[in-house]
């Protein structure tokens, strides 16, 4: 058995000529170029799927090799899976060659044996290189280029992969910031079996989903519960990088800038342990990226003031008159092509490897004292509650309840009820449901509503640009969705300041 570690890129064919002269200035040991052909083997229930196995036999100048792969982990495009090769001298699966332990309990090995049928196929050249760097690892860095194909249905195959074959996982980051450095790359979580298998079975897309929270138990330590929060962050930004790029979905785009926010709150919320200077560049560049995504909110706005034909407007008659106007505004903003631009970008890959390197290789840890070291180390009961009653402090200070608030005042605390609500994604799995249910939703009904309000101020600006009574029926009109909303939002915050705090109980 070995364990495959390798990093993963979408590129397009042009990226050969960047890949050429790249290796071209590399000490590379080995060249090849090859073809490969290979079936992939499950069950009619995807028995093999739903354990995470992938089953596959590889074909290249006679010789088959037969190649199981379980479950293991992906974090930015990195992937870790255990892998069993064995020879073989037919295009048959034979489980017989793996060792018998390597199988799910659960179900009878023969009659998985009998079951098994070939699914979809992979055929592709792979020019391959090993590559020697400086402090001596080896790394094979694979340029593929064909097909995947599952009956009448195909998919292009146009990939580079970097696997470590010995030395340093530093080596691998190294080299693909090297090799990213002119655009082009796309980090991939998305495997050539997971393709076939969405084409297998008719699978189109994901589902944008929210943001859930972290598997967080009270065994867990402060160390662990951090390394757990930043992965699956970095897991619901890649889920939703690749609806994005199957389909114009700004709302998966809007995922992954809640992503990127939650990670910057995960550093704010261990920032007592995990010195700033440790993730100076990496918060840096996070703010970068979070900026350049700002836009999102406003087209959200848009989108749904714009919602057939202007509905919600359907009371005004300048409705037709601000129609226009919100297209307007909605075509000024970024489009899909410099968002793909940006998704390939050399700074945009060059994050995502260094926030994966930085979690994998525990980049923190030179930066600790001994008493940093002791904190970490510690259960992290005790520190979650520690951080959930600061935000909740930091809650009380933004909301008082001794006073009125006004729509200015819910919009300017937007954030720092964006960022309590994220400290809960980390620790709230710590606490019985029902109570942390009953804490969180109203605060999140809360955030809900200030987002209502700043679409409404997306009107504000046209009230200069009408006269006479279309200008006053938009004023009358704006000022009573804002009462209104204003009197929802005061009756939440009163439930919401009269919940008791979830993780006293």
């Amino acid at each position: 058995m070995e364990t495959e570690i390798e990093l993963k890129f979408f590129v397009s064919p042009e990226f050969s000529d960047i890949l050429f002269e790249k290796m071209s200035k590399a000490k590379v040991l080995q060249h090849s170029l090859r073809t490969l052909s290979n079936t992939y083997f499950d069950t009619p229930d995807s028995w093999l799927m739903q354990h995470d196995i992938g089953m596959r036999i590889r074909q290249c100048d006679g010789v088959y090799i037969q190649t199981v792969k379980t479950a293991g982990r992906v974090v930015a495009g990195l992937h870790q899976r255990p892998e069993y090769n064995a020879e073989h001298d037919c295009n048959q699966p034979k489980l017989s060659l793996h060792p018998v332990d390597i199988w799910p309990d659960g179900r009878d090995f023969t009659e998985v044996q009998q079951q098994l049928y070939p699914l979809f196929s992979t055929n592709f050249t792979r020019e391959q290189w090993l590559v020697g760097t400086s402090d001596g690892s080896q790394i094979e860095v694979a340029f593929d280029q064909g097909k995947v194909e599952a009956g009448d249905r195909e998919d292009s195959i146009c990939e580079v992969e970097l696997e470590l074959k010995s030395g340093q996982t530093d080596a691998l980051f190294t080299l693909a910031r090297a090799l990213a450095e002119d655009g082009g790359m796309r980090l991939g979580n998305q495997s050539k079996a997971a393709k076939g298998y969405r084409l297998a079975l008719s699978y189109e897309s994901d589902q944008v989903k929210d943001l859930a929270l972290v598997n967080t138990t009270q065994a867990d330590s402060v160390e662990l519960c951090f390394i757990q929060s930043l992965e699956h962050a970095l897991a619901h930004w890649h889920y939703h990088e690749q609806i994005y790029i199957e389909s114009e979905s700004v709302e998966a785009l809007l995922e992954i800038k809640n992503a990127i926010s939650f990670i910057r709150q995960i550093l704010t919320v261990y920032g007592g342990v995990v010195p700033r200077r440790a993730s100076a560049i990496l918060r840096q560049e996070l703010k970068w990226l979070e900026q350049e995504l700002e836009w999102l909110n406003v087209h959200i706005y848009l989108s749904e003031l714009l919602e057939d034909k202007g509905h919600a407007l359907r009371k005004l008659d300048a409705r037709k008159f601000l129609v226009a106007e919100l297209k307007q505004l909605q075509e000024r903003l970024p489009c899909r092509d410099q968002m793909l631009n940006l998704l390939k970008s050399s700074r945009y890959t060059g994050l995502l490897l260094d926030l994966s390197r930085w979690i994998l290789t525990r980049g923190w840890q030179p930066f600790l004292d001994d008493k940093s070291r002791e904190k970490i180390e510690l259960n992290v009961e005790h520190f979650s509650a520690q951080q959930l009653d600061r935000t909740w402090a930091e809650l009380m200070e933004a909301f008082p309840p001794e006073r009125n608030l006004e729509s200015d005042d819910y919009i300017e605390q937007q954030y720092r009820l964006m960022r309590s609500l994220y400290t809960g994604v980390s620790f709230a799995s710590l606490y019985d449901q029902e109570e942390r249910n009953r804490f969180r939703l109203p605060w999140k009904d809360l955030l809900q509503g200030i987002d209502d309000l700043l679409k409404l101020r997306t009107l504000f600006q046209f009230i200069t640009k009408l006269e006479g009574e279309e200008r006053e029926q938009l004023e009358r009109w704006l000022a009573r969705q804002e009462n209104s909303m204003l009197h929802a939002m005061e009756q939440t915050r009163v439930i919401c300041i009269e919940a008791s705090p979830y993780w006293h109980e």
